[in-house]
């Protein structure tokens, strides 16, 4: 399991060691900047070809966060969400990083159709959004539960779930 970065938010809660980011724990980010660093200090703890699963409510900050991820690879344009499109790639430094979006998809053979598991082994990094389908597809990878915070419009709690 990587070692995921350091507290980049003002609050953590669950068990922690400095510098890791556990099944359980939680964090809490403000606005959409903090956003993007929690995801661009998570980049470098993912080893190659990691796929990583994100799950939340529309809106929850899913694409910002993996708009993070995808800039520390070396990506310095938009990434925007593959909802209708279902995947995008974008090519990066680190090699090609893959955004999923599996929400309008029937079942995950729609995705398999479309070479999802060769796009997935021929890239630096993959995150998948509305992934639950393909889960135990892939076993190992991390699933972060992104969520809003009632009352709070830019907070937003990052939750590891696996």
């Amino acid at each position: 399991m990587p070692a995921f970065p350091p507290d980049t938010g003002p609050i953590k809660t669950g068990p922690s060691e400095p510098g890791s980011f556990e099944t359980g724990q939680s964090r809490l980010l403000c606005g959409p900047e903090e956003q993007r660093r929690f995801g661009a200090a998570l980049a470098p703890a993912l080893p190659t070809a990691a796929v990583l699963f994100l799950e939340g409510e529309l809106g929850a900050g899913k694409t910002t966060l993996t708009s993070g991820l995808i800039g520390a690879l070396g990506f310095d344009g938009p990434v925007t969400s593959p909802t209708y499109a279902l995947i995008h790639a974008y090519p990066t430094p680190a090699g090609r990083a893959l955004h999923v979006d599996a929400y309008r998809v029937r079942g995950v053979h729609e995705l398999y159709a479309l070479d999802l598991e060769d796009l997935i082994a021929g890239s630096r990094l993959s995150v998948v959004e509305w992934g639950e389908r393909l889960y135990a597809d892939y076993p190992d990878a991390p699933i972060l539960r992104l969520e809003h915070l009632e009352g709070e419009e830019d907070l937003r709690r990052v939750t590891r779930i696996r």
